[in-house]
Formats: structure tokens, C-alpha cells, sequence
């Protein structure tokens, strides 16, 4: 009996895959001892108290600016992003603009995030990505071995658009800025720990590892890698006199949106009483629940599912930043998509919905209302 082409591909596929080469193990003891390779401090963990107090302590003595900090966050999004990239660019042309002393991004902010950091001469660049059709082409199935495998689209897209925009010479200029006290940091989920790691980007390009623009860039990847869309991200790290790897997906998964880590927010961690930072936060997203029935199967579910996780985490998240913020008499500004703009799918990265969005963005950075 002959089968089918389809049926006989996917058990190739399946024979395949039963034959590919495993992960190497490793335990909980060498996972939390886990160092990257020739490249020290190049991440932290939110819900780690401990690092996260030395690194702020050390970094508010090397630094002035670390007295008064401005700090950006851009969250996750997909291609709803293009709201981020027009009320930046457009915030800009008001000349209002601050110079950030530290930008955090998650998924599509990840992306947007060493722009965003780098300054006003860089918004084209984010501008193009969702206007100009650069980001049209990132869903490439994966046809069957997709739906076999651990992504349904390739990867290749999204490389191929990060390998291109980030080089060597934004490395220097992340570098030089890291030295000169301002920090970026991408956010990713480890999935064998279920944990937020906090990428230091500033310390991994200026550490002078001739790994330093390959982790960059796959750090970059592995935020915007929704679970099931995209391929995860496997990341080298050492312990213990071994090498392995870490699997690492979506920021979102854990934290859509950083502007104050969770080991912050759930302890009395200690602050200077003359910190007086500033915090804006741009939601690539609508904050509110909307209605919209679902009229598909399983993919159309699982990612109206991811959605609204997402979207509730986030609400949380800034309910609970709001507050930790006000009890200290620090400021926050916060902007999103106004709920009466209709939005497509994250993963829908059609030019002309993106340039929508794009005008909405700018249109509210140059109102009188910039903030929700």
C-alpha cells in the first residue's frame, strides 16, 4: 500500500525529529550557577533581590545620572509595535523628547528598544521597520515540519531583519554609552526555569567577546519569539565546568512590559530617598478588554488565549508599578492604543494596518493628551 505524499512526508518528518540530537541536561543546581561564557554581567534576574540591589547600588555610584534617571519601557506587541515607532518619532519632531537614561524593551519593544536608546537620528530606521514593509515579510511558514517542530513560522525573516540593522557599529555606540552610564536591557523567559532574565545589552557590547554581536542579536530574537509563532532561542551558558543550553522565548510570557522588576515590587528593597526618576511607558497594545469573537480553530484560540494573558499580566503589572511609583513621589506617564482604534492580530504584519497604527501613534505624541 502506498501512502499519500502529505501522510509519507510527515512521518519523515516525525522519524526526523525522534533522531535529532538532544539537548544536553543539566540540573536546578548548574541552572542557577549558569554564567555566560567570557562575558560577565550580562544578565540578572528579575525576581533575583540580591543582584539586583548590588547592580543598582553599583551603578548609582559610577554614574550622575543615575541620581535622576529617566527611564523608557516599550513593551510587547507584535505588529501593533508601529504605535511605539510613531508616537517615538513623532515625539521627537516636538523636541520634548528625553534623552533616556535607561530603555527597557520586551518582544517587539525589545526590537525597537537599541533605537529607541541611541536617539532621534535612529527613528527612520524603527519608522521603516513598520511603514517602508520591512516587517511585512516576517511570517514565512514552516509548512509541516512547523507544526512537527517548535514554531509554525521560520525564523530566518526575523534574522534576516535584525542581522541587518544591528552591526558592529550600533554595538560601539551601545558600548559607548554603557560606559558613559546609561543602560539598556531585553527582556526574555527562560523556559526550563520559568523565570524573566534581564539582559544587561550595554554591558554584553561593550564586554569586548568576539561572541558579543551573535548573543546581541539572538537575545533580540529570542524576546520577540512568541511561543508556537517562532521558533525558541537557545542561549550558551557555563556552570560548573559545562557547557549547555538555556531555552528562551517571548518576554511577554512573563513580563509584557518592564519598568520595575519584580523582586522591587514584591519586597522593601532599598532605594535612595533621593532617587527622583521619571518612568514613560509606551504599551504597543490596548490595555482594556475588547470584544472580538473568535472565528477560527486551535491557532486562532491559543493565540486569542496568549493575548489576553498578556494583555491582563500587563494591566497588573502597571496597576502595581502605579502604585509602587505614587507611594514615592515619583513620576510615571504611560500611553496605549486608545480603545476605540481598532487593532488587527499581533502577528498580522500587513504595511497598511501597521501604517495605520504608525499615524496613530504620532498623532497622539503631537496632542495635548500624550498620556494616558
Amino acid at each position: 500500500m502506498k501512502l499519500p505524499g502529505v501522510l509519507l512526508a510527515g512521518l519523515c518528518l516525525l522519524l526526523l525529529s525522534a533522531c535529532a540530537t538532544p539537548r544536553v541536561a543539566y540540573d536546578a543546581q548548574q541552572d542557577a550557577q549558569a554564567t555566560i561564557p567570557g562575558i560577565a554581567g550580562a544578565r540578572i534576574w528579575s525576581d533575583d533581590p540580591q543582584r539586583l540591589s548590588a547592580g543598582i547600588i553599583e551603578w548609582q555610584k559610577a554614574s550622575p545620572a543615575a541620581a535622576s534617571p529617566t527611564l523608557l519601557s516599550l513593551s510587547g506587541g507584535g505588529s501593533a509595535g508601529a504605535y511605539g515607532a510613531g508616537f517615538l518619532a513623532c515625539w521627537s519632531k516636538t523636541g520634548t523628547r528625553p534623552k533616556f537614561t535607561v530603555v527597557t524593551g520586551t518582544s517587539v519593544g525589545a526590537l525597537i528598544a537599541p533605537f529607541a536608546f541611541l536617539g532621534p537620528d535612529y527613528d527612520p530606521i524603527v519608522s521603516a521597520m513598520f511603514t517602508a514593509g520591512l516587517a511585512s515579510n516576517l511570517l514565512k511558514s514552516a509548512g509541516l515540519g512547523g507544526l512537527l517542530g517548535q514554531g509554525l513560522f521560520k525564523t530566518g525573516p526575523l534574522e534576516q531583519l535584525v542581522d541587518e540593522y544591528v552591526d558592529g557599529a550600533m554595538l560601539a555606540s551601545i558600548a559607548r554609552e554603557y560606559k558613559a552610564g546609561r543602560r539598556l536591557f531585553v527582556v526574555t523567559t527562560d523556559l526550563d526555569n520559568q523565570r524573566t532574565a534581564i539582559w544587561d545589552m550595554g554591558a554584553i557590547a561593550a564586554s569586548g567577546s568576539p561572541d558579543a554581536l551573535q548573543l546581541f542579536r539572538t537575545i533580540l530574537i529570542a524576546s520577540a519569539s512568541i511561543p508556537g509563532v517562532f521558533p525558541p532561542q537557545f542561549i550558551k551558558v557555563e556552570a560548573q565546568g559545562r557547557y549547555f543550553s538555556e531555552m528562551h522565548v517571548d518576554g511577554g510570557v512573563t513580563a509584557n512590559v518592564l519598568v520595575i522588576p519584580e523582586s522591587m515590587l514584591a519586597s522593601s528593597f532599598p532605594v535612595s530617598r533621593h532617587l527622583k526618576p521619571r518612568f514613560y511607558v509606551i504599551v504597543n497594545g490596548k490595555l482594556d478588554p475588547a470584544f472580538s469573537p473568535i472565528k477560527g480553530g486551535l491557532v486562532d484560540i491559543v493565540s486569542k488565549s496568549f493575548e489576553t494573558t498578556v494583555k491582563a499580566n500587563t494591566r497588573t503589572s502597571l496597576l502595581a508599578t502605579r502604585d509602587y511609583v505614587k507611594s514615592r513621589g515619583w513620576s510615571l506617564y504611560a500611553t496605549s492604543i486608545p480603545s476605540n482604534v481598532a487593532i488587527a492580530d499581533a502577528t498580522d504584519f500587513n504595511t497598511g494596518s501597521m501604517q495605520q497604527l504608525y499615524n496613530v501613534g504620532c498623532n497622539r505624541a503631537l496632542s495635548g493628551q500624550r498620556w494616558n
